[in-house]
C-alpha cells in the first residue's frame, strides 16, 4: 500500500497524528495566547486537525495548511466543511520545506513531521522563517525518555543520536535563538491511545476490506507496528511540544 494512503487510513481514529490529546492540544493553543484575527500555518499539517482547532481558538483567523499527502489533504477539506471552517482553512499539496507564503504568521505549527523539515534543528530555521517577530513557534518532537535499549533502536530504526534527551531539546531550541515559554510532554495514556488507534484504525479497516489487494499487508503492517511499540519503544521514546518565542 502507497505509504500515504496507509498513514491516512491509520489516522482515521486519530487525526491529531501525534500522541497528544484533544485536552492537551486545546491547553497548547490556549498557551500560544494568540489574537482573534490570527494567522496561522501548519506545516506537514496532515489532516489539519491543529490548523481547525487553532481556528476555533481565534475566531477571526486564517489558517494555511501544508502537505505531501493527498489524501490527508482530502480529509482535511472534509473536516473544514463539516466544522464550516472551510472558507478560513486554505490548503497547499507541496513539500513543506519549499513553502513560500505572502506575509508572516502569528502562529507556526509543526506537530509531529519535523521529518518534513529535516528534523528539529532544521524545523526551528525553517519553520522559524515564517514567524512574525512577537509570534509563536510550536514544534512536537521525539526524545529519548531513557537511554534507548537495543530492542528500542531496532524497532525504531534508529542510532542512539537520532533523538535527544529532552534536556538536549531544550538545549537545541535555546541555540536557535528560541525560548520555551511552555511546553507538553505526552504521557504514557496519550502514547498508548495514540498507538492502538493508529494501529487499529489499520487493523479495522483490512477486517473490513478482505477483498481489497491491500488488506493482507495492512494487517501485517499494523501487527509489526504493534510488535515494535511493545517490544521495542513503548516508554522510551517520549514526545513534547514546545511552545517558543524568539529571544
Amino acid at each position: 500500500m502507497d505509504r500515504q494512503r496507509l498513514s491516512s487510513i491509520a489516522h482515521s481514529h486519530h487525526p491529531i497524528a501525534a500522541p497528544i490529546s484533544g485536552l492537551s492540544l486545546n491547553r497548547l493553543l490556549r498557551r500560544a495566547g494568540r489574537r482573534p484575527e490570527a494567522r496561522i500555518l501548519d506545516l506537514g499539517c496532515g489532516e489539519a486537525a491543529w490548523a481547525l482547532q487553532a481556528l476555533a481558538h481565534y475566531p477571526d483567523g486564517h489558517a494555511d495548511g501544508v502537505d505531501l499527502s493527498p489524501y490527508a489533504l482530502e480529509r482535511a477539506a472534509d473536516a473544514a466543511a463539516e466544522r464550516g471552517l472551510a472558507e478560513r482553512l486554505t490548503l497547499h499539496e507541496r513539500d513543506a520545506r519549499a513553502y513560500v507564503p505572502d506575509g508572516d504568521y502569528d502562529l507556526v505549527l509543526c506537530v509531529g513531521s519535523t521529518h518534513a523539515l529535516g528534523g528539529f534543528s532544521e524545523t526551528l530555521r525553517l519553520a522559524g522563517r515564517h514567524v512574525k517577530a512577537d509570534g509563536i513557534l510550536m514544534v512536537g518532537e521525539g526524545f529519548w525518555q531513557v537511554p534507548p535499549t537495543p530492542g528500542a533502536l531496532a524497532a525504531l530504526g534508529a542510532k542512539p543520536d537520532d533523538h535527544a534527551d529532552l534536556a538536549g531539546l531544550v538545549d537545541a531550541a535555546e541555540q536557535a535563538g528560541w525560548a520555551p515559554v511552555y511546553a507538553h510532554v505526552s504521557d504514557t495514556a496519550e502514547w498508548d491511545d495514540y498507538e492502538w488507534s493508529w494501529t487499529g484504525s489499520l487493523t479495522e479497516w483490512a477486517l473490513d476490506n478482505p477483498g481489497h489487494p491491500d488488506a493482507a499487508g495492512a494487517l501485517t503492517a499494523a501487527r509489526e507496528h504493534r510488535d515494535q511499540w511493545l517490544r521495542g519503544y513503548r516508554n522510551m521514546l517520549g514526545f513534547v511540544t514546545f511552545v517558543l518565542r524568539r529571544i
